[in-house]
């Protein structure tokens, strides 16, 4: 399940007592923005509205200091609850020269079987990076990006190779011949609407994006373009780069505001799933309690007796989602290890290859020593060289070459990897092809009578070998169960192959994993009828239960 609360945490130069102030000012100004009461909210519990309660809890010793304030709105009953909560931490030993702020949004919804809603930027958060000068690691956490000049780029590339840092730095482009202020104001603002307190933002002036370039071989941004480089980027590791998404132009300015949904995904799940720095950790829990009366009469302790019980309630669905959150992490883990089990499949069946092959060669230079032929038995073989494309749409455009290939699926959508791609999604995409197109022509030829998967197993692939570990005949049960998910592999093909021009492809290629992009390439075995295979789309991972 993707993350649906918004979480912040930043750090800030300024001493604890001044972050509190500055922290609780901001507060006030945001509470007093809803039309809500902020006096009073000094005290423990603090009733701002009718259908709305500020607590406030703090506490200092040896170990530190925190102050937090949380904010609980429940508009109708059926609403369900919004809380707020705002935390600022003095730093531990190791980070005692600054303090921590932490700001989490998060709904919890009415009914048992009701979904969180997905928490949006609170307005607080661009009046707090502000006015605390926040940072993640050596990195300035700003409410606004921030321009790249060319004498800029070393120090951003120190951040992005920074070891400290949290958050993802997400860079921005100016398309060649468009205003920097002019692009930046109408597309990347727009563009970084829900990023705020989750990444540190930067806008590249075509200089500096040059540099930057040069500097990152393997990891560039270019064409108007954006990129996010999570933590721990390796820039001298050129498949590390598959760790860090690109979002083409056409994408961008196709619809501005799906594109901003959508680029903000992976720095929320991110910020909602990473540890907390040590110094948040040790805050204790806070239990929302009943406002304390003198009242000894039955009705007070009714109204008591409902407050608790609303607060039990309150508790089950929070454990619930606690319990569904960890139930899909589990199952992210569970898909982690089977990637991890097929790539070792992988390179175990790669190693046996290529094992069988010396044994092979020996074999025949063994023979052709024996026969007498000693020369022809030590003279180096040539490999045969392949071809491969250089893009995506020269792939598509080389399609013709191959006569047992026939490609159904939307053009478009494959040319989009090319803005995406790493150089090996390439080469597999078109090694599949090649040994589809060759278990075509020999299942034609009735020289092959299994499908695909068992194709690759055989010594019939040794023409075009294609790794077994990425070839998957069929989907899982809940993808084949689920309208939606079954009804975006309901693929296009011929009408001689299916009467209504689409069918429900579950066979598929793994293109490339390790990305948010992670393509696929889907197909049709129609070789006992048109002795073609149909290729039905080539494009990013379509949507299953973990995306």
């Amino acid at each position: 399940m993707e993350p649906r609360g918004y979480r912040m945490v930043v750090s800030t130069e300024l001493n604890y007592v001044k972050a509190c102030g500055i922290a609780e000012r901001q507060l006030i100004e945001w509470i007093r923005g809803k039309g809500y009461d902020p006096s009073g909210v000094d005290g423990e519990r603090t009733e701002i509205a009718p259908h709305a309660t500020l607590t406030r809890d703090s506490e200092s010793g040896r170990k530190g200091a925190y102050s937090r304030w949380r904010m609980r709105e429940t508009p109708t009953k059926v609403s369900g609850t919004w809380q707020s909560t705002l935390v600022v931490r003095s730093g531990l030993e190791d980070d005692a020269g600054r303090a921590w702020v932490q700001l989490d949004i998060e709904h919890q919804p009415a009914g048992d079987d009701d979904l969180p809603k997905r928490a949006n930027t609170p307005n607080i958060v661009r009046s707090l990076l502000d006015a605390l000068e926040a940072r993640d690691g050596l990195a300035d956490v700003a409410a606004a990006p921030a321009f790249v000049e060319a004498d800029d780029v070393d120090d951003v590339i120190e951040e992005l190779c920074d070891s400290s840092r949290r958050m993802p730095v997400v860079i921005a482009t100016v398309p060649y011949g468009k205003d920097a202020d002019d692009w930046s104001r109408s597309v990347v603002e727009p563009l970084f609407r829900f990023l705020h307190g989750l990444a540190v933002l930067y806008v590249l002036t075509p200089e500096a994006q040059t540099k930057l370039n040069a500097e990152l071989e393997y990891h560039p941004v270019f064409g108007g373009g954006v990129r996010t480089y999570l933590p721990g980027i390796d820039p001298a590791w050129k498949p590390d780069a598959q760790r860090h998404p690109v979002m083409a132009r056409r994408t961008i300015e196709g619809d501005l505001r799906r594109a901003a949904s959508i680029l903000a995904a992976l720095p929320q799940r991110l910020a909602s799933r990473q540890p907390l720095p040590a110094a948040l950790l040790g805050i204790p829990r806070q239990r929302t309690r009943p406002r304390t009366t003198d009242g000894t009469d039955l009705v007070q302790l009714r109204s008591d007796n409902a407050a608790l019980t609303a607060l039990l309630d309150e508790a089950e669905h929070a454990e619930a989602i606690r319990a569904k959150e960890i139930d899909d992490l589990y199952a992210e883990l569970t898909k982690a290890e089977q990637d991890s089990d097929e790539l070792r499949g992988e390179n175990e069946e790669l190693y046996d290859k290529v094992q069988e092959s010396q044994r092979l060669i020996r074999f025949l230079r063994e023979q052709l020593q024996e026969a007498g032929q000693f020369a022809v038995a030590h003279t180096p073989t040539a490999s045969p060289d392949i071809s491969y494309p250089t893009t995506f749409s020269d792939l598509l455009d080389r399609l013709g070459t191959l006569p047992g290939i026939s490609f159904t699926g939307n053009r478009k959508i494959t040319r989009s990897l090319d803005s995406q791609s790493v150089d090996n999604w390439l080469y597999v995409a078109w090694d599949g092809l090649l040994a589809l197109n060759d278990f075509a022509q020999t299942a034609a030829d009735g020289a092959s009578s299994g499908d695909f998967l068992s194709w690759c197993k055989s010594d019939a692939s040794s023409a075009a070998p294609f790794p077994a570990a990425k070839v998957a005949m069929r989907e899982s049960d809940t993808v084949a169960r689920s309208a939606k998910l079954r009804g975006e592999r309901m693929l296009p093909v011929p009408k001689t192959a299916a009467p209504d021009g689409r069918v429900f492809m579950q066979a598929h290629l793994k293109i490339g994993g390790g990305n948010t992009i992670a393509p696929r390439l889907y197909f049709y075995d129609d070789c006992s009828s048109s002795g073609k295979v149909y290729i039905g789309y080539l494009g990013p991972h379509l949507r299953n239960t973990l995306t």
